[in-house]
């Protein structure tokens, strides 16, 4: 009779049920989920920051075309000029698949020079002032 009762303790014995494990699933993928997002939302960001430092370089590349040769606000410069002029090797582009229009001519203190199609990819006001 002792035997009998140590058999079916053991059979009795609790494991994990598939609900438990499902839940455990559950939960994983919820998490990974956030971590897409948040992945996303970090590319997002850094896409826009370069974008902006891509703006801000193109400026600066304007402004130094301008003094090296005596250019007045409004003369015309096409934007292969500056890579012809050696400011960069190769156009930069928008990390985020944008494109930049260009306006071709020289603009006056804190007008940029170069815009991006995508929304959000501007310099701030203040920052755009000292352009």
């Amino acid at each position: 009779m002792n035997e009998i009762k140590t058999i079916s303790k053991r059979s009795r014995q609790r494991g994990t049920t598939l609900i438990e494990l499902s839940v455990v699933i559950a939960v994983l993928l919820l998490l990974v989920g956030v971590l897409f997002i948040g992945i996303t939302a970090w590319k997002n960001g850094a896409n826009t920051a370069a974008c902006i430092v891509n703006l801000s370089s193109i400026q600066k590349a304007v402004r130094g075309y301008q003094n090296m040769n005596g250019l007045a606000a409004a003369a015309t410069l096409p934007v292969a000029t500056l890579t012809t002029a050696g400011f960069w090797t190769v156009q930069p582009t928008c990390p985020a698949q944008g494109t930049y229009a260009f306006t071709g001519t020289v603009p006056a203190a804190g007008v940029a020079y170069t815009t991006c199609t995508i929304s959000g990819h501007a310099p701030s006001t203040s920052t755009l002032a000292n352009w």
